[in-house]
C-alpha cells in the first residue's frame, strides 16, 4: 500500500420510511426503518473481513446506526463527524418532492438544474455543500496516509465524492447509482481522490433504493 494514499470505503446508510416516500430528509434526524436496519447488518456482514483502521460517519442517526454494525462487525467504535451529514436543504426538509414543485416552483426549478449558487432558504447551496464534503474528506483521509477508512454517510456526501473522483462537474446529470448500504471504495492522496469501485449492492438480496444524490438522502 503506498503510504501516500488512504483507501476509503465510503457507504450510504440503510433506507428509511423517507427514502421510501420521497421526502427529503437534508440534516433532520430521521432514523432507519425495518428494511434499513436489516441492510445495515447485512453491510456488517459484508465489511467484516475488511481490515479498516477507524470508521467514521455522520452523526445523523440514520448513518450513525448504520456505523455501530459495520464498526460491531469489524471490531471498531465509530467516530461521528458533524461535516459528514447531508446537505441542509432548509426549506425543502420534511417535504416530498411534489411538495416542493408546488410550494417552491422558481427554487425547485434551480434545484434541478444543479445551479451551484442554489441554497433553499435556510440551506446550503450546492457549491458550499460541495466545498465542505471534500474539505471534511481530505481532512480525514490526511490524518490515515496509508490506512484504510470507513465513512458511513449519505447519498449527496456520496454523490459529491464520485464527481470529486471522476472529476465530474456539480451541474451534469447523475448516471450513478446511490443505494442504500452501498459500498463504495476510493483512493485519497495529495492528487485528490481516485475511483476504485461503486454501487456495490451485492451483499443486499432486494435492490437498495436509489433516490438521494438529489433529494438529501
Amino acid at each position: 500500500m503506498d503510504l501516500q494514499l488512504t483507501r476509503i470505503i465510503a457507504v450510504r446508510h440503510g433506507e428509511t420510511d423517507w427514502n421510501v416516500a420521497s421526502r427529503i430528509q437534508g440534516q433532520l434526524d430521521i432514523g432507519l426503518n425495518g428494511a434499513g436496519r436489516w441492510q445495515a447488518r447485512r453491510l456488517a456482514q459484508a465489511l467484516a473481513h475488511e481490515s479498516l483502521d477507524v470508521v467514521y460517519t455522520s452523526d445523523l442517526s440514520r448513518a450513525h446506526d448504520t456505523a455501530l454494525a459495520v464498526g460491531q462487525a469489524v471490531g471498531l467504535g465509530v467516530r461521528a463527524v458533524a461535516g459528514l451529514r447531508e446537505r441542509g436543504f432548509g426549506v425543502f426538509e420534511g417535504l416530498t418532492f411534489a411538495e416542493v414543485e408546488q410550494r417552491f416552483p422558481d427554487e425547485a426549478r434551480r434545484w434541478r438544474r444543479r445551479d451551484s449558487g442554489f441554497g433553499p432558504d435556510g440551506g446550503e447551496t450546492l457549491q458550499a455543500f460541495y466545498d465542505r464534503v471534500v474539505a471534511v474528506t481530505d481532512e480525514l483521509a490526511a490524518q490515515h496516509r496509508g490506512q484504510h477508512i470507513a465513512l458511513v454517510a449519505h447519498g449527496g456526501v456520496l454523490d459529491v465524492l464520485y464527481r470529486a473522483a471522476a472529476r465530474v462537474a456539480l451541474d451534469a446529470p447523475r448516471t450513478w447509482a446511490l443505494g442504500n448500504a452501498s459500498v463504495n471504495r476510493l483512493l485519497a492522496g495529495p492528487e485528490g481522490f481516485v475511483l476504485v469501485g461503486w454501487g456495490d449492492t451485492a451483499h443486499l438480496d432486494a435492490p437498495s433504493r436509489d433516490d438521494a444524490g438529489e433529494a438529501g438522502g
